[in-house]
């Protein structure tokens, strides 16, 4: 889908953008597939604030997408294509031959009328979902399992997908978007595609009251504020961070750090760790 650019008749239309929408349907989601979105506000299990700046936006309406691969063997047929608020990749609205509809993540070059089917062993076309062990090595797959039976939890957003390398023994590698290639379980389920909708990474907010609404409270940069407040405060005028590594609001470091656990379970699983970028 194109992007489309606000004309700037305005401050609050300047250089922004947004996504081309004319080709999806534009009235309410099935009515038994919405539900409330929770609105956490950025707080974890415990209620305390793990993910700082989030927080009011406007009301949104939830769909129940189905991620996982317990109509297989039954053909359906995507009705129609609609947005979704929470999230940056598009919906298909699923109709099987048994009537049931359900939503499922759009891939890219999805239509209305497309035919789509779960089976172990379908036909490697765009949509379908299958098992990774029976996909051909060098197609791309999103919403992917991590562990059999748990429904897709990678590759879910706008634009992303992985790369089927080989099949080894009781593993299929996987090629992630950043270049790191992971082992997973082969009976794992994959739908083969990419997800739509990529055009997303080129919006541009454009305004401040856009970005209110999308549920994002605004930052203020550590330099801007006092020493009593933040390690990166003081000085006079514009002043740099004053020290030799940047640091978050409780003196940590910050900006490049590795964040992953050490000894993670999953480090057997990892084949070849991503190439660092140089500065």
């Amino acid at each position: 889908m194109p992007i489309i650019r606000y004309r700037s008749n305005r401050a609050a239309r300047k250089s922004a953008s947004v996504v081309d929408r004319s080709g999806l349907y534009r009235g309410q989601p099935y009515k038994s597939l919405r539900g409330a979105v929770i609105r956490d506000s950025g707080r974890g299990r415990a209620g305390k604030i793990t993910v700082r700046h989030r927080g009011g936006g406007a009301k949104r309406m939830g769909r129940l997408i189905d991620f996982g691969q317990d109509k297989v063997g039954v053909p359906a047929r995507v009705e129609r294509l609609e947005y979704d608020p929470n999230r940056s990749a598009n919906v298909a609205l699923l109709v099987y031959t048994d009537g049931e509809r359900r939503y499922a993540l759009a891939w890219h070059g999805a239509r209305a009328g497309d035919a789509v089917v779960t089976d172990a062993a379908a036909d490697e076309q765009p949509g379908n979902r299958m098992q990774l062990e029976h996909i051909t090595p060098g197609t791309a797959v999103y919403n992917v399992e991590l562990l059999p039976g748990r429904g897709g939890k990678l590759f879910r957003a706008a634009g992303s997908s992985a790369t089927v390398m080989t099949i080894q023994d009781r593993h299929a590698l996987l090629r992630l978007p950043s270049g790191e290639v992971r082992m997973v379980r082969r009976e794992c389920w994959a739908t083969v595609g990419t997800v739509g909708n990529a055009d997303h990474r080129l919006v541009r907010i454009g305004s401040a009251g856009r970005s209110r609404r999308l549920g994002r409270r605004p930052q203020v940069r550590g330099k801007a504020m006092n020493p009593v407040d933040h390690p990166h405060g003081g000085g006079e005028g514009s002043q740099s961070i004053g020290m030799k590594h940047p640091k978050t609001k409780w003196g940590r470091p910050a900006l490049g750090v590795k964040t992953r656990r050490k000894r993670a379970r999953s480090d057997a699983l990892i084949v070849s760790r991503r190439a660092r970028k140089r500065r």
